[in-house]
């Protein structure tokens, strides 16, 4: 098996047929039972790939195919990839989720999609799901493009147009954004304290508090 490019937390390697995905750093046991059970719970109703092994360290499923979202938004495709990111959180969200909040994959964005014909989308590396607040989603698929492809912030419109839902005003989806990055910063402080990890969250803070809804 060789290693999957846009792994960055874990170390992923596929072959074609399986993905074998082995949990690395903080709360690693915790992050591969969330994915497992997300898995497991959504498949068939959203489109997850299919889990075929589970031992204490890895998550084995099947391979998926398509292109990685964010090589095809490199190729110049970001109205196909908003719009399939649109259309999917919107699906996402209206899973029925008990306490009265929807669920939210905690990483969502093109980062995360394997698209197949510029159509129909997988959403994948679901361990930091959770019930919570629509604008999460939301606002880090918002981040994705504005961090990594600041060339494309001009067709987030086609992400929302498809999305449906209400739209927070832009200092909500900011302070979400920030929100989150703190969070990653605090998981690459306990990973290792003053590393790479964590100088790289703490430049992505700064960033993030300088945009503008223009940026």
């Amino acid at each position: 098996m060789g290693h999957l490019r846009h792994g960055y937390t874990n170390s992923t390697t596929g072959d074609g047929v399986y993905v074998v995905k082995c949990y690395q750093g903080p709360d690693a046991e915790e992050r591969l039972n969330t994915e497992r059970t997300m898995l497991r719970r959504y498949r068939g109703r959203l489109p997850v790939p299919a889990v075929v092994k589970v031992s204490d360290t890895s998550l084995t499923t099947r391979w998926v195919a398509g292109e990685h979202g964010q090589d095809l938004l490199d190729d110049g495709h970001a109205k196909e990839v908003l719009t399939a990111c649109g259309t999917l959180l919107h699906l996402v969200q209206s899973m029925p989720i008990r306490s009265g909040k929807v669920l939210v994959h905690g990483d969502f964005g093109p980062n995360n999609m394997l698209l197949e014909d510029l159509g129909s989308a997988t959403l994948v590396d679901w361990e930091w799901a959770h019930a919570g607040e629509p604008i999460e989603d939301l606002a880090w698929c918002e981040w994705i493009v504005r961090m990594h492809h600041p060339e494309h912030v001009g067709a987030l419109p086609y992400f929302f147009e498809a999305y449906g839902g209400p739209v927070p005003s832009w200092a909500e989806r900011q302070a979400a954004m920030l929100a989150r990055c703190h969070q990653l910063l605090e998981f690459c402080s306990r990973w290792e304290p003053g590393g790479e990890g964590e100088k790289t969250w703490l430049e992505r803070i700064e960033a993030v508090t300088g945009w503008s809804d223009r940026h």
